[in-house]
């Protein structure tokens, strides 16, 4: 069943009602949604472009973080193309939910990396989460002057369509901790912050790296950001109506990264780090790995530094994206961090 006939039968099914999480989960994660069909892979020819898609300099630069623990072995969630898996040459797992993205990759990758089923009861290792956290379904609230609403989807005259209700139970709890002035539209990612508790629980002993846009909470409920974070994806064209093209482009918010920090404590793990990436990747070395290229061939260097460029520009990817990181037992401080490091913003 198409997305778009899937989420009206549902809306029908609840009396006319869903909340955005769960549309947000139909029109991305379902069966036939837009990354359970494949259809989020990244790349010019996709609807956006991540960081491993750009070249090889994003992931030689974080194979520098990684050397720091040589014997742990990398988990990536989420790995689209393979492109990151491609770069690093580490013992490498994938775990990948969308069939269609994990035939793409063993297709790519070969026996170079191994596919996981589930999440290990026990990992002793690195878990790698690059733009993961935004696609995961988050809850809209409006703060209203006389209470927190949540806003859902409703479906009349063929169309999709906003309706609030009063906030409850733990998405309540969550939204009066939050103090900004009404009105204000935004998002609450409960499911974001239970996806890092269990990450955490899972984690024996290693390191979780996300990677991803967002604020910490100061900046995410930002007065002057007032009408939330909510943004779509098709064909490298970025919109505000996630009402549009339900399971054929992707939908995202930016990661509120102090709610998933303080899940990460909640489930006994140690904050190590957090900065802008731009920062991360200077920390890591690189102007240095930039600089093995052959500088007095154009043909090999101008690429490699328009990739530096998008990484590291304030305009671009350097100061909008951060870097999490989180662990459990390691006692080495993380070379991304050593300068720069915004933990205290959490």
């Amino acid at each position: 069943m198409p997305p778009r006939e899937r989420i009206v039968r549902e809306i029908h099914d609840h009396g006319g009602w869903i909340s955005f999480a769960r549309y947000m989960e139909l029109a991305l994660h379902a069966a036939g949604g837009y990354y359970a069909s494949g259809a989020g892979e990244p790349g010019a020819a996709g609807d956006f472009v991540t960081a491993p898609e750009l070249g090889t300099l994003f992931g030689r630069t974080l194979a520098r973080q990684l050397a720091q623990f040589p014997d742990l072995p990398i988990l990536e969630l989420g790995a689209g193309s393979g492109a990151l898996a491609a770069t690093i040459d580490r013992e490498y797992f994938i775990l990948e939910t969308s069939a269609a993205l994990r035939a793409r990759q063993e297709e790519r990758l070969g026996k170079r990396v191994k596919h996981l089923d589930r999440l290990p009861e026990r990992w002793r290792g690195i878990i790698i989460a690059n733009e993961v956290a935004d696609a995961i379904p988050v809850h809209v609230v409006a703060w209203r002057t006389d209470g927190v609403m949540e806003r859902g989807v409703t479906f009349r005259n063929e169309s999709f369509h906003w309706e609030e209700r009063p906030a409850t139970g733990g998405l309540h709890e969550a939204a009066i901790q939050v103090r900004v002035p009404a009105p204000y539209e935004s998002e609450i990612g409960l499911a974001a912050r239970a996806w890092m508790r269990t990450l955490c629980e899972h984690l024996e002993h290693g390191l979780i790296l996300v990677i991803d846009y967002g604020f910490p909470r100061g900046e995410y409920y930002h007065p002057q950001r007032a009408t939330g974070t909510l943004m779509c994806h098709h064909r490298h064209t970025a919109h505000a109506d996630p009402f549009a093209r339900p399971g054929d482009e992707d939908i995202t918010a930016h990661v509120d990264f102090s709610a998933l920090a303080a899940a990460a404590r909640d489930a006994g793990a140690e904050v190590l780090g957090f900065a802008t990436q731009a920062q991360f990747l200077v920390n890591c070395g690189i102007t240095e790995v930039l600089g093995q290229a052959n500088v007095e061939n154009a043909l090999v260097y101008a690429p490699i530094a328009a990739q530096a460029q998008k990484l590291l520009s304030p305009a671009e990817m350097g100061e909008l994206f951060k870097v999490l990181a989180v662990g459990r037992g390691l006692s080495a401080p993380l070379l991304g961090f050593s300068r720069g490091d915004r933990s205290h913003a959490l």
